[in-house]
């Protein structure tokens, strides 16, 4: 009896085990039942299934990439050019992924490759050397993906989200390297006229302004030179008038002697009238200091 308790709780536990799963966020699930499916809309969560009737897929509902080898393609002008390039791609309909490549991530890399192959020739068929030399490599984006999603998500299930090109190999015999970098310098040349242009009038600017500056300092100096000049001319006027008011015979005695500073500095000779005024005091020394 106690061994059959025992097979009974360990069929009980594994039927339970096998009775449920677990579908997380960054994955997709499939319910089958006998082989077939019979549930696609499962949320991310625990859920349940019956034991031995029911099982279940998971699959990858992130962005997964496909990592082509480079190929060789013909321009509009039937030049070949070597471009290595790679694709991102999701399940968009996890039905139709499963039923078109059960499940097998390879088989979906092998279905996808020759779609996008495809609209790459046809991208690159339909342009020139000259044009695939400033093709967009970082995004094609547009019309390809639009093609190329055309295919594969009714087929496949597998929505293309991004071709990119790593690289694209010109031939060698043709002109386009030369003339592509022949383009690279004159647009730099452009760039550093245009960046040459702009420094140079930034620094008529700043020269503007420190030259307006430099008025603006210099008039305001000599109008405070002009104030100050004239305060000081103010003040020796009233000291000179205060010194005359008290003294005028001095004060004359004063200018006299700045003028014969004046008259005689730097003259060898000089020719005066003996009664000429500006001799008074050489005439009579007597008159500088009058008797009080």
């Amino acid at each position: 009896m106690k061994t059959f308790w025992i097979v009974a709780g360990f069929v009980l536990a594994v039927l339970l085990v096998g009775s449920t799963y677990i579908v997380n966020e960054n994955e997709l699930a499939l319910q089958f039942q006998f082989g077939r499916i019979v549930r696609t809309d499962i949320p991310p969560g625990l859920h349940f299934k019956l034991p031995i009737v029911q099982s279940v897929r998971l699959f990858d509902r992130r962005i997964l990439t496909l990592d082509a080898q480079p190929a060789r393609y013909l321009t509009q002008e039937k030049k070949s050019v070597a471009v290595d390039y790679f694709a991102t791609w999701r399940i968009a309909d996890v039905r139709r992924y499963y039923t078109a490549t059960l499940g097998v991530e390879d088989s979906a890399a092998q279905r996808l490759t020759p779609i996008v192959v495809e609209a790459l020739r046809n991208t690159i068929n339909q342009r020139q050397l000259q044009d695939i030399v400033v093709l967009d490599r970082s995004v094609l984006g547009g019309a390809m993906l639009r093609e190329v999603n055309r295919v594969t998500q009714p087929s496949l299930g597998i929505q293309v989200v991004d071709i990119r090109i790593k690289r694209i190999d010109l031939p060698e015999d043709s002109n386009v390297l030369k003339s592509v970098y022949d383009r690279m310098s004159a647009e730099r040349s452009r760039a550093a006229l245009k960046l040459r242009a702009e420094g140079d009038e930034e620094s008529s600017k700043i020269r503007a302004g420190a030259d307006l500056q430099r008025q603006v300092i210099a008039a305001e100096a000599q109008r405070d030179a002009q104030q100050l000049r004239g305060q000081g001319d103010a003040e020796a006027a009233s000291v000179a008038a205060q010194a005359y008011s008290q003294d005028p015979e001095f004060y004359a005695f004063y200018r006299s002697l700045q003028a014969y500073r004046t008259a005689f500095g730097g003259k060898d000779v000089l020719v005066l009238d003996p009664e000429s005024e500006l001799l008074r005091y050489f005439a009579n020394p007597g008159r500088a200091a009058p008797a009080k």
